[in-house]
């Protein structure tokens, strides 16, 4: 039997976000008591929590969330352990080596850096490893579909220039995961990251789990 593994950070009132970002808001618009019926509302960026990138993101006239097609949110994939690389340091693709070989066959792969865990603190979205630019364009040269990662974002320092690369070639970039402790090592698994379907935006929240077989 298939295990499901919840890859997902949870979404709640007032989660912390990128300091540019507007703020999550949850509350409640009625009530049983008010109008008969439970109901919510959320207020939020696209990019809170495990969420993608759309080529929009970085591309006024790019790929948006609802166009990408499905058969690039559900992948084979495999994580990558980096959970020893100190904070604040470059991955490189010497890094990726022990992954090379499914990334030669068309496997897409997950970031693993144990990041996750200082989330909610607010440290959570500064000094993590990040994606080099040499490693951006590795990714480009090998024709990596998706790269999932438990950082905030792939890069702090050079933010556009990785953005841009990887986007560019419409590499869909899956942020904020989480857990990903609970995957194998050198095994080879079926990864969903499915967006909302917003139409014409840059990212969406996503609900991201793994399919061990």
């Amino acid at each position: 039997m298939s295990k499901l593994v919840d890859l997902s950070a949870p979404l709640y009132d007032g989660a912390p976000g990128m300091p540019m970002d507007p703020k999550i808001s949850i509350s409640w618009h009625c009530s049983l008591e008010t109008l008969g019926y439970n109901l919510s509302r959320l207020v939020t960026s696209l990019h809170q929590g495990t969420h993608m990138d759309a080529q929009r993101h970085f591309y006024n006239d790019g790929e948006t969330v609802d166009k990408i097609p499905l058969e690039r949110l559900v992948v084979k994939a495999v994580r990558l352990d980096l959970t020893k690389k100190a904070p604040d340091t470059p991955i490189t693709p010497e890094d990726l080596a022990p992954v090379e070989k499914h990334i030669s066959r068309g496997v897409n792969v997950l970031l693993h850096t144990g990041w996750d865990k200082k989330f909610p603190d607010q440290s959570f979205f500064s000094g993590f490893p990040y994606v080099s630019k040499e490693l951006a364009d590795w990714f480009v040269e090998k024709k990596v579909g998706l790269v999932g990662m438990d950082m905030p974002t792939p890069n702090g320092h050079d933010w556009k220039y990785v953005h841009v690369k990887m986007l560019g070639e419409r590499i869909v970039i899956v942020e904020g995961l989480a857990n990903m402790e609970l995957l194998p090592v050198d095994t080879v698994f079926t990864f969903f990251s499915l967006p909302l379907k917003l139409e014409g935006r840059d990212g969406s929240p996503v609900r991201a789990i793994a399919i061990l077989d």
